[in-house]
């Protein structure tokens, strides 16, 4: 399966939008809200467009990756780090090592901009492959001083948080309004909300504390 990546481009964001919100259509709850989340990205200043890559199969757009710059606060100084997210593959070629693609390329991308670390809320049974550790391995906690299970750190060198520890704060860029993702929703066909083993999944993943 030939994959091209290359940067997205301006004509690309309602097909990014349209495959992201197939790619998470009841996945993590009924419905999803990542459509509307990388539609909002694109506009906040810590959003990293030299990061933001898709994934083209057959001249068609099946898959997309998005980083944002974020923190680690420390008990006397801030240390910049990035976070990614949404990562989206159109669900019939998921499986194909698209996601992959997109996560390799952008992190070695990420490496020679110079950033220290990928922290993301993710499964570590996936990531792991990608060298994803615990955050609790390097005493990186939530804002609540706690180690979810989901939350995951990636050195982008040996030793590049040596001596880094804190709380990885993702600002407000990840939040979504409820009554913004219905009326952004309205522009989108019609889709049938379920409950599924997923979001299962999801919710107990969510709900663990190391």
């Amino acid at each position: 399966m030939e994959i091209i990546l290359r940067i997205e481009e301006e004509h690309d964001y309602g097909i990014v939008e349209e495959l992201t919100r197939e790619a998470f259509w009841n996945v993590h709850c009924p419905g999803c809200d990542e459509h509307l989340l990388i539609h909002n990205l694109r506009n906040k200043k810590e959003f990293i467009k030299n990061l933001d890559f898709v994934a083209i199969y057959n001249n068609k757009i099946v898959g997309n990756i998005v980083y944002c710059k974020t923190k680690i606060i420390g008990s006397t100084k801030e240390y910049a780090v990035l976070t990614f997210g949404p990562l989206s593959v159109i669900p019939k070629y998921q499986n194909n090592g698209i996601g992959s693609k997109l996560i390799n390329h952008t992190v070695k991308l990420a490496k020679e901009m110079g950033y220290k670390s990928i922290i993301i809320y993710g499964d570590l049974e996936y990531y792991k492959r990608f060298g994803f550790r615990h955050s609790k391995e390097y005493e990186i906690t939530n804002k609540d001083k706690k180690y979810p299970a989901p939350l995951l750190v990636k050195e982008l060198y040996p030793n590049a948080l040596n001596g880094i520890k804190g709380v990885f704060d993702e600002g407000k860029n990840y939040e979504i309004n409820e009554n913004e993702l219905i009326k952004f929703e309205k522009g989108f066909n019609k889709k049938e909300k379920k409950i599924t083993k997923t979001q299962e999944r999801f919710n107990e993943l969510t709900e663990m504390f190391l």
